[in-house]
């Protein structure tokens, strides 16, 4: 493997504050100065029917927002340097198609479509990485095929100076980990195979990133963790939301205790289609449609899981079984979890209670379709609540409650004052703030077009997942989070999603699945580090 640490590159000098590569920062007043009053930050007085900027500027100052520093991204004013890194993708499904788009790869057809719609140059647009897709492993024929071709598709960022290396088919993942050619994988296979890829990958010296979820069982995570520690390869569990700009903008809010002490945080899921309950691949009568099991190599498929006989549901719709994932808590708690815990570093739970069932998609499921899960941490004085749900697309988001302001955090943020407030008891008695409408307002995205087409997309969007905007452009958050693994391999550092966030969420939804599926109250044991 080569040695990316070593070697002389051209690499942004940090600022003075000791922040990312590239990163700079800015006071709140800075970053107002020339917006538009409705544009990137604005601070609402919503009795008023316009904005008066001596008013804002004293609600900034009752907040104690004014020395408050956002970071300010220089994404796409150079090209990222470093050697080329060579990057093997395990597994080519959907997610993978998206992950290699992100890295600067499309298929043809794709790309077509994009250029009929005239979208093309965004993507274009986006920063070069410097990275070639040298190797693709599926057990899939036709998916493999379509992570060829897309790997080999010379449109990409980066224009004719990008590198055009031969890419190879690899059978298995193992024959995959032991090519030298090889720097790096990306894992993207069903949840089942995460931690035994990663583990493999990790003591072959491969870095890695990996989709969500982290692990299946404790054991497993537990093996991972040490061997992930003992490698001291680059490990960077699929969360991105920590590359977004409103993030950023939701972290330093905290860290500046707008909303005082926080003892809830309220995260919730709803999606109400067939595809969005795991239902997929279905013709015009909602049967499975026949799939060609002679190009599926169905036994490496299942792994270590029971041996049944071949089936395009399970293939397709393996979330809804426990043999291969824990559904709704690793499909999508785990987003949930890792945002609040980027924010609030609140790690592992004392204990979990899940309740639930399947109440609506009357399948051959064992995933239920409604979940409810509570987390306690006493040590903390928090109490962190999921609640999900297949049948109903209403819309509940994530919400931070303190005892002064609570926040809803998604694609964009909204902050209320709390109408019985200490800190802020002054201020809604003279009537400055209201409590009734936002005292803070953040969209990043104000005046741009959504170009979000399906369900599962938008859902994805709504929760800050898909884009961020960066000096006026949306940005994909994939690509940002790929972005700061690779900057990792090459210049060193510890990406967002490290091994330490991904074993915390892990044992937080191992021990909500085992809740669920044992109807017991399951504890954390801190001394001998074990679910009881």
């Amino acid at each position: 493997m080569t040695d990316f640490k070593n070697e002389n590159r051209n690499i942004p000098a940090k600022d003075e504050k000791n922040q990312k590569p590239g990163i700079q920062r800015r006071t709140v007043l800075k970053a107002l100065a020339g917006l538009p009053v409705l544009g990137m930050f604005s601070y609402g007085l919503l009795k008023k029917s316009g904005y008066d900027l001596d008013k804002r500027n004293a609600v900034i100052k009752e907040l104690g927002l004014e020395s408050v520093e956002f970071p300010v991204s220089d994404y796409g004013t150079s090209r990222s340097g470093g050697n080329l890194i060579r990057v093997g993708i395990i597994g080519f499904g959907t997610r993978a198609a998206q992950l290699a788009k992100a890295l600067g790869f499309m298929h043809p057809e794709e790309v077509k479509k994009m250029t009929g719609r005239n979208t093309i140059g965004s993507w274009l647009g986006q920063e070069y990485l410097n990275v070639a897709i040298t190797g693709i492993c599926d057990v899939f024929d036709l998916h493999a095929a379509n992570g060829l071709a897309t790997a080999e598709n010379e449109i990409r960022p980066g224009g004719k100076d990008a590198p055009k290396l031969a890419v190879k088919r690899y059978h298995s993942y193992q024959e995959m980990l032991a090519d030298t050619d090889i720097d790096a994988v990306i894992i993207a296979t069903p949840d089942h195979h995460h931690a035994r890829i990663s583990i493999d990958a990790a003591k072959a010296g491969k870095h890695i990133y990996c989709e969500k979820s982290v692990a299946h069982t404790e054991a497993e995570l537990n093996e991972l963790f040490s061997t992930i520690k003992n490698t001291g390869v680059v490990y960077q569990l699929g969360h991105q939301i920590a590359q977004s700009v409103v993030f950023q903008q939701a972290k330093e809010i905290i860290k500046k205790d707008i909303l005082g002490k926080i003892t809830l945080v309220d995260t919730t899921s709803n999606r109400n289609t067939a595809n969005g309950a795991w239902i997929r691949h279905l013709d015009a009568e909602g049967n499975p449609k026949p799939g060609d099991e002679k190009t599926i190599d169905w036994k490496q498929w299942l792994g270590d899981t029971p041996d049944v006989p071949f089936s395009t549901d399970r293939y397709y719709n393996w979330t809804k079984w426990f043999a291969y994932d824990t559904g709704m808590i690793g499909q999508l708690f785990t987003h949930e979890f890792d945002a609040v815990n980027q924010l609030l570093r609140m790690g592992i739970p004392a204990s979990v209670v899940s309740s639930g069932g399947i109440y609506y998609w009357k399948d051959n499921r064992e995933m239920p379709d409604s979940l409810h899960c509570v987390f306690e941490y006493p040590n903390r004085d928090f109490t962190l609540t999921y609640s999900g749900n297949l049948a109903s697309g209403r819309g509940r988001g994530r919400v931070f409650m303190g005892h002064d302001a609570s926040m809803e955090l998604g694609n964009t943020i909204r902050i209320n004052a709390d109408r019985d407030s200490t800190r802020y008891k002054k201020g809604i008695a003279s009537g400055l703030i209201d409590p009734g409408s936002p005292m803070i307002s953040f969209n990043p995205g104000a005046g741009q077009v959504d170009a979000v087409s399906s369900a599962s997309t938008k859902y994805y969007a709504a929760r800050g997942l898909t884009t961020t905007t960066i000096n006026g452009r949306p940005v994909d958050v994939t690509h940002l989070h790929l972005r700061e693994w690779l900057s990792c391999i090459r210049n060193g550092g510890t990406p967002s999603v490290n091994i330490d966030r991904a074993y915390e969420e892990g044992i937080a939804c191992i021990m909500a699945h085992q809740s669920y599926v044992e109807k017991r109250r399951v504890e954390w044991d801190n001394v001998k580090r074990k679910i009881v």
